[in-house]
């Protein structure tokens, strides 16, 4: 990377250079996700699919070949634009396609591939730091390209979510996606029936941009979907993963060193972010972050003070090789912790939201998680060089403020289908007969009660059991 600063910086880039780099990709990410309503809805969760892939092709192909930081900036907002509106509309379309049972391990998959993007980009960059000349950062901007074809080629090869063509009027068309999703004819009936009973419920009530914050239902949806998506950013994770480098050198690590330690750091995530999506939908969501937001908030905190009395100011910090091992060991452990909190904010912040105003309720929560990432990602470099480790703090009060918000206003939404979701909060309670293939899954209760009186009973009578009926 020496030639890219030599070339652009004049043998290094002031903090506000790296900052406006940075922040010009999370600025496109935000704009995309308030346009994610429209183009989604509208043109359907494929096409948004396959624009945010060719979006993600044009901006790979100005930064590689950029001359200039202008361009570089420039194809920093396109790969922007594509991220923020994949990053919105993936989400959406798996919890639409997926039964409930697999529901969160589908969606959970978006932070999956995510850390898979990461391990690959950083031991790309690790591989390229040790080349000199152009390709040394040519290369590993370029290559993003080539995944993004992938999905632009792959786009149309899947189907269209059939809540969404439920909710345009076409139910041959839903009929027929159900079908080739689930194979079993009883659980096809049974989910279109109660597809259409939902989407029926949502037109008589003519929820738009206003009904979110009207609405006092569907604004505690906006606050929790937002709110989930903020803890995530205010973790410190992408503060972690943009600066690295820095962080490593602070440290006093050389670039090479601390672009391999990242690689490390990176390769294990993927193996937690496996273990994690393969036990969300067992164990339950709240179960998963509040430890995960304790835990992070403890490594950051044991990890800023090892640095206060150890490292910064000292004379000589390299003597205190046993704190400088301990501060890389801390953001291990973080790396564990913010596996669940990772998953489950993709996942929660698309299944609260009805059908109608998923979209709607997804753009907002994404842009959420752009804003605040843009916030950060323009300030850390200012903060890390003026507060040094006093900075870390910040992030374990943000933590710890986490836990207790999700102990006390987060429902737990593990085994409910997307449409009793709606019952969950209270709104849109759609009566269908036990007798009728309405219901997706029936809990014990339920057939208790069906053994027990032998009766045609209602679903909106009885009490909604944890599984989600």
């Amino acid at each position: 990377m020496t030639d890219f600063v030599n070339r652009f910086g004049d043998g290094t880039l002031a903090d506000n250079t790296a900052g406006g780099i940075v922040s010009s990709f999370t600025g496109g990410a935000i704009v995309s996700s308030l346009l994610l309503n429209v183009l989604s809805d509208r043109y359907g969760r494929r096409f948004a699919i396959f624009l945010g892939a060719l979006l993600a092709c044009v901006g790979g192909a100005l930064q590689g070949g950029a001359n200039s930081v202008a361009t570089v900036i420039v194809g920093r907002v396109v790969a922007g634009l594509a991220v923020g509106l994949l990053s919105a509309t993936i989400p959406n379309y798996c919890s639409e396609v997926a039964p409930p049972k697999f529901r969160a391990l589908l969606a959970g998959l978006q932070q999956w591939n995510i850390g898979l993007g990461f391990v690959c980009a950083q031991w790309i960059g690790y591989g390229s730091s040790l080349v000199d000349g152009p390709f040394s950062w040519r290369f590993p901007l370029s290559i993003q390209i080539l995944p993004a074809l992938v999905l632009a080629g792959g786009a149309y090869l899947l189907p269209e979510s059939p809540r969404l063509l439920a909710a345009r009027g076409d139910t041959a068309s839903a009929h027929a996606v159900l079908r080739r999703l689930h194979g079993d004819s009883s659980l096809v009936e049974a989910e279109y029936k109660r597809i259409q009973d939902d989407v029926e419920s949502e037109r008589n009530s003519r929820m738009g941009w206003l009904e979110l914050f009207r609405r006092p239902s569907l604004r505690r949806r906006v606050l929790l979907a937002c709110g989930i998506q903020f803890f995530t950013i205010a973790s410190g994770i992408n503060v972690i993963n943009y600066y690295g480098p820095r962080i490593y050198a602070y440290l006093r690590f050389s670039t090479s060193r601390s672009l391999m330690i990242i690689g490390i750091y990176g390769a294990l995530a993927q193996v937690y972010n496996t273990i994690c999506i393969a036990f969300v939908d067992r164990v339950g969501r709240r179960k998963l972050l509040i430890p995960s937001m304790i835990g992070m908030g403890a490594a950051l905190c044991v990890n800023a003070t090892l640095a206060h009395f150890y490292i910064d100011g000292n004379e000589d910090p390299g003597r205190n090789g046993n704190a400088l091992r301990a501060c890389v060991a801390m953001y291990f452990v973080f790396s564990v912790f913010f596996t669940s909190l990772g998953c489950i904010s993709w996942i929660y912040s698309a299944e609260v939201f009805p059908t109608a105003v998923r979209a709607k309720g997804t753009s907002l929560s994404t842009f959420t998680n752009w804003a605040v990432n843009l916030i950060f990602a323009q300030c850390s470099p200012i903060a890390l060089t003026n507060m040094g480790y006093r900075y870390f703090y910040l992030f374990t009060a943000f933590n710890w403020a986490a836990a207790v918000v999700i102990y006390f206003c987060y429902p737990e939404t593990q085994g409910h289908t997307l449409e009793s979701v709606n019952e969950l909060f209270g709104d849109l309670r759609i009566p269908q007969d036990i007798e009728s293939p309405g219901s997706v899954e029936v809990s014990g209760e339920v057939e208790k009660e069906l053994t027990d009186h032998k009766n045609t009973v209602k679903v909106d009578s009885l009490p909604i059991s944890k599984n989600g009926t």
